[in-house]
């Protein structure tokens, strides 16, 4: 019997780019640590071999996806209590 196709590391990688690529189309990293987190499942699942449950798998996607996305808000966030303002017009 075939492995079911949660198991198929391929799928977590094209589920991967799939988001990259909403992501840019969306901008706001949330699909971005999603992607990350998906692409850190296929190779899992490619490299270790091992077959886990549904639940499991997608445990350890979402954790990665969560780690991935509050690296990702870090990094890239303003600091706390600023907001960005603009003191011009691109237009003029």
């Amino acid at each position: 019997m075939a492995d079911p196709f949660w198991l198929t590391w391929w799928i977590w990688i094209a589920a991967a780019i799939s988001l990259a690529i909403l992501e840019v189309f969306l901008p706001g990293f949330i699909f971005l640590g999603f992607a990350v987190g998906g692409a850190a499942t296929g190779i899992l699942l490619l490299i270790s071999g091992m077959t886990p449950t549904l639940p499991v798998l997608l445990l350890i996607f979402a954790a990665l996806s969560l780690i991935v996305w509050l690296v990702l808000r870090r990094m890239f966030a303003m600091p706390h209590g600023q907001v960005k303002t603009f003191d011009h017009d691109i237009n003029e």
